[in-house]
């Protein structure tokens, strides 16, 4: 069905607005009226890709590759406000999340994360605070807080990071799976020697990403 441009808005206890635009993708046999549910993949952009021009989000990762691929589910690609990132606008996120899956065919067991680079910082902090959403999470030239890896051992996690990366180091993402393997956690780092801060084209280009992710279910989803 391909993608759309949608808004969300919602006040949070009188004290915060959520106003994000996002772009929604929905499988060419999506159908509104049966009850087949879907995965969802939540996808975070890195910071360039920030502001009020939703065809930004495009530039990089998985919303560029939609409109020319039959995905088998639904996208939740929103864009961070210019002034802001993601672990800013974490309850807002969530809050999109929550309403997506909410008002489509969602497979609350089949929900996973991802991101580059600030998107990549977004996805571990993210997951962090709620671990019980998330079947596995896929970090992109991110990282995160070592001391937090603990509440991800139960999530399967695939890094990756580009071994010449001169924007965010590769020890930001060495850190956080050698904290989460010393917590005996599922996790996995992919380093691309060659590769420079760009480590995400040749990993959403790589179908053996999205069966891996797409091969972890919850086994009991939390509320």
């Amino acid at each position: 069905m391909g993608q759309k441009i949608c808004n969300f808005q919602k006040e949070i206890m009188k004290t915060k607005k959520i106003d994000l635009n996002y772009w929604l993708y929905l499988p060419k046999d999506y159908e509104k009226e049966n009850n087949q549910n879907y995965p969802l993949v939540l996808f975070l952009h890195g910071a360039g890709e920030r502001g009020d021009d939703l065809d930004l989000v495009k530039k990089h990762g998985i919303p560029k590759l939609a409109d020319s691929k039959d995905f088998p589910f639904i996208l939740l690609s929103p864009q961070c406000p210019s002034y802001s990132n993601w672990i800013m606008e974490m309850d807002g996120v969530m809050e999109l999340l929550e309403d997506t899956m909410k008002n489509y065919h969602v497979d609350e067991s089949r929900v996973y994360l991802t991101g580059l680079s600030m998107g990549g910082y977004g996805t571990w902090e993210i997951s962090t605070h709620y671990a019980n959403k998330f079947a596995a999470i896929a970090p992109i030239c991110g990282g995160g807080v070592p001391e937090k890896a603990h509440l991800l051992k139960d999530i399967p996690v695939w890094a990756f990071h580009g071994a010449k990366d001169n924007v965010v180091p590769l020890e930001e993402s060495e850190k956080m799976v050698k904290a989460l393997e010393e917590c005996g956690g599922n996790a996995k780092l992919t380093i691309y020697a060659e590769a420079d801060h760009d480590s995400w084209t040749e990993t959403y280009n790589n179908q053996d990403f999205y069966n891996w992710l797409l091969s972890y279910k919850k086994s009991k989803v939390e509320q």
